[in-house]
């Protein structure tokens, strides 16, 4: 067994080339009537290698190596563009009405327990 621990690693890098692009986590730039949107997206990248080479005279010769990489994408926001004027909104986070219904359970639950102390007072 040969080691072509350099075509191993051009392998694995034009893997990641390939993979970490926007495109491939949220799509391609696109257009909502007058806004331009442009998905923007976080790489994270992790990268190990071992090789060796020896030979035990009652064993034989010996080889060995091994490589991995794993990759996180995440996409973060969007850049949006109307005219002259760029702005980013961020994915995952409540804006308007949505941020607004996100906080219903809580208040609900606020007005029941505000409905039950004035029960408890009236009764006492």
């Amino acid at each position: 067994m040969e080691l072509h621990f350099e075509e191993l690693l051009g392998k694995i890098t034009d893997f990641i080339k390939s993979e970490a692009k926007t495109e491939t986590v949220v799509g391609e730039q696109f257009e909502l009537g007058e806004f331009k949107c442009v998905p923007v997206i976080k790489v994270g990248l992790g990268f190990g290698s071992g090789g060796g080479e020896g030979a035990e005279p009652k064993k034989g010769k010996g080889q060995g190596m091994g490589a991995g990489a794993g990759m996180g994408i995440e996409p973060i926001g969007f850049l949006v563009t109307k005219d002259d004027e760029i702005s980013f909104l961020e994915a995952g986070k409540a804006h308007g009405l949505s941020a607004a219904f996100e906080k219903v359970p809580d208040l609900i639950e606020k007005l029941a327990e505000n409905r039950r102390k004035d029960k408890e007072a009236e009764m006492a």
